[in-house]
Order: structure tokens, then sequence, then C-alpha cells
């Protein structure tokens, strides 16, 4: 019996759009493509509901999921890591506090 050769889990870079339930991110992924005819680069975007087991991941944030195994009705995605910080909580943290 030979084995199955396995497939290469997706991973994709997005950005943080909603976090409304828990346990669970709204991640929208960009992506740039040129037109078939017009040769133009268009941009299109897509939303993707993420397993966030720890709840780490804020509004902003740009972070790595991937693909796994269907965890509810539309989550097949996992967030691995948090690639970036959201600018809202970058800024107060490098600048002096003014008195």
């Amino acid at each position: 019996m030979e084995a199955k050769p396995t497939k290469r889990k997706t991973t994709k870079i997005g950005v943080v759009v909603g976090k409304k339930m828990k346990k669970t991110v709204t991640v929208r992924v960009e992506r740039q493509l040129r037109h078939p005819l017009y040769k133009k680069i268009i941009k299109r975007q897509k939303k993707f509901l993420a397993h966030d087991e720890y709840e780490k991941c804020k509004l902003g944030d740009v972070v790595r999921i991937i693909e796994t195994r269907p965890i509810s009705k539309r989550k097949r995605w996992r967030v691995t890591e948090i690639v970036g910080l959201s600018a809202a909580e970058v800024e107060p943290e490098s600048g002096e506090m003014k008195e």
C-alpha cells in the first residue's frame, strides 16, 4: 500500500477587519491580478473567517492564516501568527506621553 502524497496547506496574509465572535476573527485578504483583456492591475479582496484560539488578534492586525479542517460551517482557516500590529496599538508605545 502506497502512502498518498500530502497536500501542502495554503497560507495567506491579511488584515483583521472583524472581531465580534468568540475565538473567531474576520480576515480580509487582498490580491492583485492583471485584467485578461485590458492588462491593468486590479485588486480583488475576499474575507475569511479564521479561528483565533487565544483571542490575541485585534482590529487592524496583519495576520497569517493557514488552511485547516472544518471547524464550523464557514470556518476553515486558523490564525498561525500575528505578523504586524495595528497602527492604533503601535503609536502610543513609540510616542512619549505629553502632559
